[in-house]
């Protein structure tokens, strides 16, 4: 069996919406030129991914959405028709063959649970994926068909697991966690930025599940200008419990990579550090709890020149056992991609230190998260004393 399998095809840089949107999946082919370039991803590790049939997308969306994102992508519906199914609007608009594309990155997701629970490979890498804003009957924050929600159903009908969806994205995960509100066999664990300043508004630590699927909801809103320790924390302590709570038979990752400082729809102060700990986390406990059964997606992510190559290349290192480099990036890749950014590169895997100016609230936006991370798993720790 092998460690990991890198899912990708390149009919996934065709979910495009304009040269111009903030939601860019040339950070795909950033990230695997970053990879090949220091000898860690081989053609051999990619599994190409495929499409999602239409039954399988029912599995988490309306027929007559689909329809509408079908009819849409060909150019026979204005975007006013498609309004009320949140596509044409400025964050959604539409592209031509939306629904190929969109179903494209389903299959990719589809593609990592079946080589992990076929046993082809412990774990499985469709950075691709991650749209978790996408809702049954409309599109939402950039996100058309909900991937993440589709490959939870298929992992339950398909396999009879139970399944922990972990997001990591500095925007609540509300379309994935909303699909299995009711579901005791799903729990859904959210870091994010709270919903106070930041779309999509969710993710209180009140929500946690509705009727049996009440306590399988967990919620951990951290306040803007949050740091690396305090994150790290909230992340480390979230998940052990979480993990010793529902015990899980197969863990999905959502690996956002935008609360990093320079991320510019966010205000979280993140550094390339929680980026090198938030995976290794995932795959030590994806370990002890599920067999090694550990899928992952992509999902936001908005500086991609900075950012996103070099977060997204440490998720697939640890994936693979791979040390984590230090010091230069390659200069081949620097020179290749350099002409092309907006931004001058961060040269190194770390980011200089100091990254930013000192935050003048600090301590009060530790504590105030730290006081959030005892009511969010106050439920937990109460089972556990009584």
């Amino acid at each position: 069996m092998k460690k990991a399998v890198f899912v990708y095809s390149p009919e996934q840089l065709g979910y495009k919406f304009s040269d111009t949107h903030p939601f860019n999946h040339k950070r795909l082919t950033l990230t695997m030129d970053l990879l090949k370039n220091i000898g860690a991803l081989d053609d051999v590790d990619i599994v190409p991914a495929r499409i999602a049939t239409e039954e399988e997308l029912l599995l988490a969306h309306d027929p007559k959405y689909i329809e509408i994102v079908k009819n849409a992508g060909h150019g026979k519906l204005s975007e006013a028709q498609c309004a009320s199914y949140g596509i044409g609007t400025e964050d959604t608009p539409i592209f031509e063959n939306m629904h190929e594309a969109s179903a494209q990155l389903v299959g990719g997701t589809l593609t990592a649970v079946d080589c992990v629970m076929e046993g082809k490979a412990q774990h499985a890498l469709n950075l691709g994926g991650g749209l978790h804003h996408g809702f049954r009957g409309r599109a939402s924050g950039f996100c058309i068909y909900n991937d993440s929600t589709v490959a939870i159903r298929y992992l339950q009908e398909k396999y009879n697991a139970r399944v922990l969806y972990v997001d990591t994205d500095a925007h609540h995960g509300d379309g994935v966690q909303w699909s299995f509100y009711e579901d005791p066999n799903v729990c859904t664990l959210s870091i994010h930025e709270t919903g106070r300043y930041l779309f999509p508004g969710t993710g209180n630590i009140t929500e946690r599940g509705n009727g049996q699927g009440y306590g399988t909801s967990f919620n951990f809103p951290i306040d803007a200008f949050t740091e690396d320790e305090s994150f790290l924390e909230i992340y480390e302590k979230a998940m052990r419990e979480v993990f010793e709570f529902f015990k899980p038979d197969v863990v999905l990752t959502q690996n956002g990579a935008d609360a990093h400082y320079f991320d510019p729809l966010t205000h979280l102060y993140g550094t390339m550090n929680i980026y090198r700990e938030i995976p290794k986390l995932a795959h030590k406990l994806a370990h002890e709890y599920c067999d090694g059964k550990w899928i992952a997606v992509g999902g936001g992510g908005y500086d991609i020149w900075r950012v996103v190559p070099r977060a997204w290349s440490m998720l697939w290192l640890e994936m693979t056992d791979q040390k984590i480099p230090t010091g230069a990036l390659p200069q081949a890749w620097l020179d290749r991609w350099q002409p092309e950014a907006p931004v001058p590169f961060i040269p190194t895997w770390e980011d200089p230190n100091p990254l930013y100016e000192p935050i003048p609230r600090k301590a009060e936006i530790e504590e105030k998260n730290a006081q959030m991370l005892e009511k969010a798993l106050h439920i937990i720790r109460t089972e556990k004393r009584s």
